[in-house]
């Protein structure tokens, strides 16, 4: 088992968010108790409360992911063991092309980002040399996504992307990570460390469908504030990096956004899990809010988002805080010094006493207004069990009290509603997260 804190995906160039103290372990788990059944519910007996209680779980299941709107997410070992990292299967091919084509496995699912990138030592070298790399101010158009944990580098190509039965109308922006030289690296604009392979990564790639049609927007469009906010780079010769402006059209694209119908959103279910946590949790990915039977709006409560899907209006113990929804953190993050931090083994992530509750007032732009609790327990414990990789009740520590993040473990049995910001269009519909 490997554990890894994977947290506040994909925001620092367009809004100041503080990082959680990062740190990936590989860890000699052992020992330990454990339920190791696939979607089990139940509670098991060699853990323990210690006397404390934890909030009644939600129950919502996936529906089958057999219509064409659908997929199967995965939350097991992954590629590299990682525990909480929900992944996909995603077929990217060539620009006019449906035969030069590869499917990759093990695409992480975040929610908190926009756009998909996918190493580039995945790809065959018969289909990676057939997408096209974009061109810009005279030379190519490269990326530095910057991430809580560390970032991304590499080319901004074009291809087609099929996810489930589902495929863009045309080729499309996405990031090949890790494709060019780390001699090539800007020193300025990205920080923290190089996540350019699988084995740093976590997973194959990242697939972005938050509430954004793409993954910076006006910032690195405008030329004023892409000199020192775009993560997008022109490289003439493929070295030589500096920032620059890039269209719309041409910034790493959230492939829903291109769907031909099933374009407006997306839903993301997973069943519920045992709150001592279980080998593997299996659920589903549905394209499209309000577009098919399969797809209907149900939640019990909406909430309009910024741009980016955050609730920036929420409160936690007194304090005004950005709260998100977040399937690429794999726990909750957020500060309170009322709870004791694990040691070194698992820093960065809270080892209570005994079972907690917190609760977090959420607040959109509209005038929703709803309460989450969440239960933690014992990172240590819960880590205790090398055969689980789904729990529902690990959190972490991030820096600050101005964030709140409702990682992974929030969307065990829920439905979590994420409809893309269509405002560009006269009468297009808001963003808005909603469960």
């Amino acid at each position: 088992m490997r554990i890894a804190i994977k947290a506040v995906k994909f925001k620092s160039w367009v809004q100041a968010v503080a990082a959680v103290m990062l740190v990936s372990t590989l860890v000699a788990c052992g020992g330990g108790g454990g339920d190791s059944n696939s979607n089990s519910s139940g509670n098991n007996s060699s853990f323990t409360l210690n006397g404390g209680s934890l909030p009644a779980s939600p129950t919502q299941q996936p529906i089958a992911a057999n219509a064409a709107n659908t997929t199967t997410i995965t939350v097991g070992p992954g590629v590299n063991g990682v525990v909480n990292i929900p992944t996909v299967s995603v077929t990217i091919c060539a620009p006019g092309s449906t035969s030069n084509c590869q499917t990759i496995n093990n695409v992480q699912v975040d929610t908190a980002s926009f756009g998909l990138r996918l190493v580039g030592s995945v790809i065959n070298q018969s289909v990676l040399g057939a997408l096209p790399v974009s061109a810009v101010s005279g030379g190519q158009l490269a990326e530095c996504a910057t991430f809580a944990d560390g970032y991304t580098w590499g080319s901004v190509r074009t291809a087609s992307v099929a996810i489930g039965g589902e495929t863009t109308t045309a080729a499309i922006p996405l990031q090949i990570i890790g494709d060019m030289a780390a001699s090539t690296v800007p020193a300025r604009g990205c920080s923290g460390s190089a996540e350019n392979t699988v084995s740093d990564l976590g997973a194959n790639g990242i697939l972005g469908i938050g509430t954004a049609p793409n993954d910076c927007g006006a910032t690195c469009a405008n030329a004023v504030t892409a000199a020192n906010y775009s993560n997008y780079f022109a490289c003439p010769g493929g070295a030589s990096c500096a920032r620059t402006a890039v269209p719309l059209a041409q910034q790493v694209a959230n492939p829903v956004a291109n769907f031909p119908v099933d374009k407006n959103g997306v839903i993301v279910q997973l069943p519920a899990v045992s709150n001592f946590g279980t080998a593997s949790a299996t659920g589903t990915l549905v394209f499209g809010i309000g577009t098919q039977s399969n797809n209907t709006m149900a939640a019990a409560q909406s909430f309009t988002t910024d741009a980016y899907g955050d609730l920036n209006n929420s409160v936690f113990n007194g304090t005004t805080v950005q709260a998100f929804l977040d399937s690429g953190s794999n726990a909750y993050f957020f500060s309170d010094s009322s709870l004791s931090l694990c040691s070194s083994n698992f820093q960065g992530f809270y080892c209570p006493s005994s079972a907690q509750t917190r609760s977090v007032t959420l607040g959109g732009a509209n005038s929703t207004r709803a309460t989450a609790s969440i239960g933690i327990l014992s990172a240590s414990m819960l880590f205790g069990n090398s055969s689980s990789y789904a729990f529902n009740d690990l959190a972490g520590q991030i820096s600050g009290s101005s964030a709140f993040d409702l990682g992974l473990p929030f969307f065990f049995g829920r439905y979590v509603y994420y409809g893309l910001d269509q405002t560009a269009t006269p009468g297009g519909q808001a963003p808005f997260v909603a469960f």
